[in-house]
């Protein structure tokens, strides 16, 4: 169906399961029956990737109801996926024929993830300025995805430089751009920053949407976006820190619907003549007709032409041809002009 090349939809689950095996496996589901690519968690040891006096980001706060009373750490706690669960999940994925993802958040993780197999590997946009990090990832030859939340176009540079450095050449890493709030504000989005990325750097390009609805992500696959990444929950009220900036079960079909449908319009970018527009040709187009009965003799004139439907016979762009010659025979009021 689609000339272009195929977006890879990645439905995020990140930690919308709340904690729970069975709401994750429930979102694995969703993603598989929206026609996502792949479903991505998140990987992380809580004690490894946040101290016990980092305090939750104000929309953390505000998302998982006010829960002010604890950090990040007891936060990410409720919200780690075990080993066990990562193994029912890769399963869970496999019945439903979707692609399993998750992005590691520290290095232990990614050893974890790497010895899981994945083809590819994900940077979240915390992890940009993690020189550390990068390195590890790049050594696994893998295709990485980066986002760049926060990021101005110096430290995309730096990371991708260090990726490279790593063993991992820009034409497999696919940058996207990102606007880190949950949800994020509209005006904050600048859509056409992600085209930018893609100039910069040499590299293909995508979009990591926080915003509330299907739309921006959508028109991302029009400007030429490769990935797409939504946060996916099984019910946006649930407390939790990413719920509120992600699209219910049945949005997340719409959106799919709606990328597949720009991606198959995309076309390849040659202007030329469809098979169904071809039929239609004639039958919208004008001919040269006599705009009242013309005499054999008399001279065909602005007067007495005029150009009406079909097109079957001489194409009104011959106007200049015909006015000024001798008519070589009798024409009715409509009959189209003979030279």
């Amino acid at each position: 169906m689609s000339h272009g090349k195929h977006v890879l939809v990645i439905a995020e689950a990140g930690v919308n399961h709340n904690g729970s095996l069975d709401m994750a496996k429930r979102l694995v589901d969703v993603a598989a029956e929206a026609g996502a690519d792949l479903v991505k968690f998140q990987t992380f040891k809580a004690s490894k990737i946040a101290s016990g006096s980092a305090q939750k980001a104000a929309y953390q706060t505000r998302n998982e109801g006010g829960r002010a009373d604890d950090g990040q750490l007891a936060m990410l706690e409720r919200l780690e996926l075990n080993e066990a669960g990562h193994e029912a999940l890769i399963a869970h994925c496999a019945e439903r024929g979707i692609g399993f993802f998750s992005t590691g958040f520290d290095l232990d993780s990614l050893d974890y993830l790497n010895g899981l197999g994945l083809k590819r590997f994900k940077v979240p946009s915390g992890e940009i300025t993690n020189l550390p990090y990068l390195r590890k990832l790049g050594s696994f030859g893998r295709d990485i995805i980066l986002s760049t939340g926060m990021a101005t176009l110096g430290e995309i540079e730096m990371a991708i430089d260090a990726i490279e450095a790593a063993g991992v050449p820009r034409s497999r890493i696919t940058v996207l751009h990102c606007t880190t709030e949950y949800p994020a504000p509209i005006e904050e989005v600048n859509l056409r920053a992600m085209v930018t990325i893609g100039s910069a750097f040499g590299v293909p390009f995508g979009y990591s949407d926080h915003t509330e609805g299907i739309e921006v992500s959508i028109a991302a696959v029009a400007l030429g976006a490769t990935v797409i990444e939504k946060h996916v929950t099984l019910d946006r009220s649930l407390p939790g820190p990413d719920h509120a900036a992600s699209l219910e079960p049945d949005e997340l079909a719409s959106m799919v619907r709606g990328i597949r449908k720009i991606e198959a319009a995309l076309g390849t970018g040659q202007k030329r003549r469809t098979a169904s527009e071809a039929r239609n040709t004639e039958v919208a187009r004008k001919s040269i007709v006599a705009s009242r009965a013309i005499a054999k003799g008399e001279l065909f004139s602005d007067v007495n032409l005029t150009a009406k439907r079909p097109g079957t016979g001489l194409s009104p762009m011959r106007w200049d041809d015909v006015v000024g010659r001798a008519a070589t025979r009798d024409f009715a009021q409509d009959e189209e002009i003979e030279l």
